[in-house]
């Protein structure tokens, strides 16, 4: 992720700064997942900072929930890229899909505390990104020519849409319809 601004001037955070702020942010992302009623002064005092240091980064919870919500983004956007280095495209692929299923299941929990405008903001900012990432992913795998080449990014998303119906902590196929999408996006010779 890029270096962090301040808000109201736009200069990048002293060192200390975005220290605090990456630890308020991982804090929060820990409390949330398993308390999604977590409140500011919980997030404070866990990560070490007065309220006030918290409220200068993040004016409400919706700001903090939203900022966690894109740092998770920006890892799952990233993760595309580099799961291909190390693994073959189809590999990459379904590794990329079980971080998209982690992913779907924490926007599913933060939806219910960010309002819908925030809510409609992030799927915007979001939408042409993880395009881009099933790009890249089905590019590699269309000049390894071990995924079709007939099948657009934007096909592939809703055939993974099933991740957003089912609940992921109790749903046991998540596992089985990951592998069936990837079946269907492979080549067959």
């Amino acid at each position: 992720m890029s270096v962090s601004q301040q808000p109201s001037t736009g200069r990048p955070l002293r060192a200390d700064a975005e220290q605090n702020r990456a630890r308020i942010i991982e804090i929060a992302r820990e409390a949330l997942a398993t308390d999604g009623e977590t409140t500011m002064q919980a997030v404070a005092r866990a990560a070490g900072v007065g309220q006030g240091t918290l409220y200068r980064r993040f004016p409400t919870r919706e700001a903090l929930l939203a900022e966690v919500y894109r740092e998770d983004f920006d890892r799952l956007v990233d993760a595309a890229h580099t799961l291909l280095i190390d693994h073959s495209p189809v590999a990459a692929l379904r590794a990329w899909f079980d971080e998209l299923a982690s992913f779907g299941r924490k926007k599913h929990a933060l939806a219910d505390v960010l309002d819908a405008a925030t809510r409609a903001q992030l799927h915007d900012e979001q939408y042409d990104r993880v395009l881009a990432a099933i790009a890249a992913l089905l590019d590699a795998g269309a000049a390894t020519a071990e995924l079709r080449t007939d099948v657009a990014p934007d096909e592939v998303l809703p055939l993974v849409g099933f991740l957003w119906q089912l609940d992921g902590r109790t749903d046991t196929r998540t596992d089985h319809l990951l592998d069936l999408v990837v079946d269907a996006l492979r080549r067959h010779r």
